[in-house]
């Protein structure tokens, strides 16, 4: 009998591969931080002597999600400006405020409660895009998260940053600094097509290809956007990206809202992923992606939450029930984006996307051991013909039970918990007050006139009708 770290002995396991499988009465066998077995409970606990077993009766047990887009420290700008016409939400909200708060502390501790939420949420591993990306890796890894730090570009000065060559030298020491933390990877970050020049473009193509990591990028989120690029380069975006060398199969390609058949086969064919944030797009008013399409020419997908500021949820389950119902709506088909395609985009899907399909995404024995478990015993959740489809189309948030990253448990009985099973809540929570006070300070001065120059604010969304930007 071989001693293990944990056995969870759980009532379904859903490896996502093979898609559609659900494993009833199945154990997941976890020692030094992997997966060293999936195999019936009665057989495992012959097999196994666990120094922890834990058993989920009335669970389901998925790979941990993946948010393959998020703006994380913007969890501090939930609500400050919705139901605002994008360019009124940028010009006299989300420019504003960065510009007079951005710094490494307002990541930090954004970061942090962004973290809290998605750990919460069953998220294990979060891609993020933000200044002072060295700050929100710290936040993900004290919080417990697997963390994807964006290598951000722009083109224009904020608070972190001069110009792309600084973003870019900046980002590549925070990656020299963190390399020997396993629980840390990168992907180079250029903001969009419209607020990073050709040069720098075509020198991330280059890094991404000498460094072998993903090129995480907003694209095609608005029609103004493409209409812009036409008229300033002769090119629609993507096409821009492709003559630069930048569509291959590392490309993120974020929100991927207004694809012709075209582009959406050609992101097919170099094995790029279209990365679906449905809730920002919808909130946005910016468009609903052609999910059936990507589906139906084989492009990966990712699903990301976008920032708290253009979502005001990092609930990657809802991002999941929404995407598969707009598949639905949009297309005609009610076969569109089924539950299992769906999972495996908001898990394996986003790990390969990001370069870790090799170590997470799915159940599988050699891989990392980040798993989710769901109790499917609620009110709400009842009966339980198919656990598969419950995950998608009837589960919240509040189902997620227990969440492992590498084999630790960080989240108990709903609650995050640090190294010694402590709960973290009270001291992430703690700096948000005096966050909201200085932020609704600012938010009567912007609605007095007082206006920040965008020029000078940090880049968070799209405004392709000004040219200027935001990291949202």
């Amino acid at each position: 009998m071989r001693t293990i770290d944990t056995l969870l002995c759980c009532r379904w396991v859903i490896p996502v591969r093979p898609r559609g499988q659900i494993l009833k009465e199945h154990a997941i066998a976890i020692d030094g931080g992997r997966i060293v077995g999936v195999l019936p409970v009665a057989q495992a606990q012959r097999e196994f002597s666990a120094r922890e077993t834990v058993t989920l009766p009335q669970h389901v047990v998925t790979p941990g999600l993946v948010n393959a887009h998020t703006h994380a420290a913007m969890s501090l700008l939930r609500g400050v400006g919705d139901d605002m016409p994008l360019s009124r939400w940028l010009g006299e909200r989300i420019w504003p405020l960065e510009a007079a708060l951005a710094c490494e502390q307002f990541v930090y501790d954004g970061t942090r409660l962004a973290a809290l939420e998605m750990l919460r949420g069953g998220q294990t591993t979060c891609s993020d895009m933000y200044f002072f990306p060295e700050a929100a890796a710290r936040a993900l890894r004290e919080v417990g998260m697997r963390a994807v730090v964006g290598i951000v570009a722009i083109e224009f000065p904020t608070a972190y940053a001069t110009d792309a060559d600084d973003y870019l030298r900046k980002g590549l020491a925070t990656r020299d600094a963190l390399r020997d933390d396993p629980l840390v990877s990168f992907t180079l970050a250029p903001h969009a097509p419209y607020t990073v020049a050709d040069a720098t473009l075509a020198r991330i193509a280059v890094l991404a290809e000498e460094l072998d990591l993903p090129v995480h990028i907003h694209v095609h989120e608005t029609a103004q956007e493409i209409e812009d690029s036409v008229r300033q380069y002769g090119l629609r975006p993507l096409a821009r990206l492709d003559r630069l060398g930048l569509v291959t199969e590392r490309l993120l390609a974020v929100h991927a809202v207004h694809l012709e058949e075209a582009e959406v086969a050609l992101l097919a064919a170099r094995g790029a992923t279209a990365v679906h944030c449905p809730s920002s797009n919808l909130k946005l008013a910016s468009g609903i992606a052609r999910v059936a399409a990507f589906s139906a020419h084989r492009v990966n997908l990712a699903l990301g939450t976008d920032g708290a500021a253009s979502n005001n949820r990092l609930d990657l389950l809802e991002e999941m029930r929404l995407a598969a119902l707009l598949a639905k709506g949009a297309s005609g088909d009610a076969s569109a984006l089924p539950a299992s395609a769906v999972l495996e985009a908001a898990t394996l899907g986003g790990a390969r996307a990001l370069g870790l399909a090799q170590r997470i995404g799915s159940i599988e024995v050699g891989k990392e051991a980040d798993l989710v478990a769901f109790d499917l015993g609620a009110v709400e959740t009842q009966p339980c013909f198919d656990p598969l489809s419950h995950l998608v189309y009837a589960c919240g948030r509040e189902q997620v039970s227990d969440v492992w990253v590498g084999g630790r448990r960080v989240v108990r009985t709903r609650q995050a918990i640090d190294l010694s099973g402590a709960p973290l809540a009270g001291a992430i929570l703690a700096p948000v007050a005096a966050w909201q006070n200085r932020i609704g300070q600012l938010l009567g001065a912007c609605d007095h006139g007082h206006r920040a120059q965008p020029a000078a604010a940090p880049v968070s969304s799209t405004d392709s009708r000004s040219g200027a930007g935001h990291l949202r």
